[in-house]
């Protein structure tokens, strides 16, 4: 497959996984366990997975200077806040307007990208986010729906979400020499648990709960969807296209995630979110085939 696209396509298989998570989460909900308690769950068990595959497939140990140490450091603590954050969001907001704060990230991380590289956005992407956020309104079904009623400590968690995401995908679009993306998975996924245990439910670990109880279950498919699986990608691919791009192409994850919603917990979809559907997957791809388009021509 041609890299162009081969590279696009790690970023929405990636971000795909991420929009399974609320519904995840609120599956562990039902059964009686905590938001917490199913985040630690991911990011232990997630790390876990990452020991096992590096040392499977790793037969050195990667060489970091500095400047690489820093960016893992941060992109790992910053995947572990997302993680608390959105955890948060998930248990006041609905699963699929949890993932529409979250999703703020796209022109999030275009602004950041444009401060960084102190520049202006490109034609491409001005179209691509203005299509992303109509898109968004449509598909969270917010034209036709009374959110008074919601908790305004959801919607503050998930745009505190948004931008620590929009952060962790700046971070991961840096190279960094010498390390593998199982090695830099593994690095970020030990941070992150650092940062998981410092503000979230330590307690599942010391007591047992997470290994004696089906909570263990919900951590293996929550680690492998939501630590293993999309860091790898990311860290494959992200450096690739860059930190503006990758944030517009995990536009998926918002019809991912409402697609599980409505399959798994049975949400409501209208007519409107399925245009709003379309209107993402346009968007999301836009930049990518004008791209392409251009170096053709």
């Amino acid at each position: 497959m041609n890299n162009k696209l081969l590279y696009p396509l790690l970023i929405i298989i990636g971000s795909s996984c991420y929009g399974i998570l609320s519904t995840m989460i609120k599956v562990a909900m039902e059964h009686g366990f905590t938001t917490s308690e199913a985040v630690t769950s991911q990011y232990v068990i997630g790390f876990l997975l990452a020991v096992i595959l590096f040392i499977t497939t790793q037969r050195t140990l990667p060489k970091l200077n500095g400047k690489g140490f820093l960016i893992i450091l941060c992109s790992g603590l910053f995947t572990g806040l997302t993680g608390i954050v959105y955890g948060q969001s998930v248990h006041y907001l609905p699963a699929s307007l949890a993932v529409v704060m979250l999703f703020q990230f796209t022109w999030m991380g275009v602004l950041l990208d444009c401060l960084i590289h102190r520049r202006l956005p490109k034609r491409a992407e001005v179209i691509s986010i203005i299509i992303l956020v109509i898109g968004t309104l449509l598909a969270a079904g917010v034209i036709d729906a009374d959110l008074s009623g919601l908790d305004w400590r959801g919607w503050a968690y998930g745009l505190a979400a948004a931008f620590s995401f929009a952060c962790f995908m700046q971070f991961n679009s840096k190279q960094v020499e010498g390390v593998t993306p199982i090695s830099r998975m593994t690095i970020m996924s030990f941070f992150s648990l650092i940062m998981i245990l410092l503000f979230q439910e330590p307690r599942v670990i010391v007591d047992g709960t997470l290994f004696t109880t089906e909570l263990l279950y919900f951590g293996l498919a929550l680690g492998f969807f939501g630590i293993i699986l999309p860091i790898v990608l990311f860290s494959i691919a992200v450096p690739k296209v860059g930190g503006s791009m990758a944030s517009i192409l995990s536009a998926t994850e918002l019809p991912v995630a409402i697609l599980a919603s409505v399959i798994v917990l049975h949400e409501a979809l209208t007519w409107l979110q399925v245009a709003g559907i379309v209107f993402v997957v346009v968007g999301m791809t836009l930049p990518t085939l004008l791209q392409n388009r251009k170096q053709s021509l």
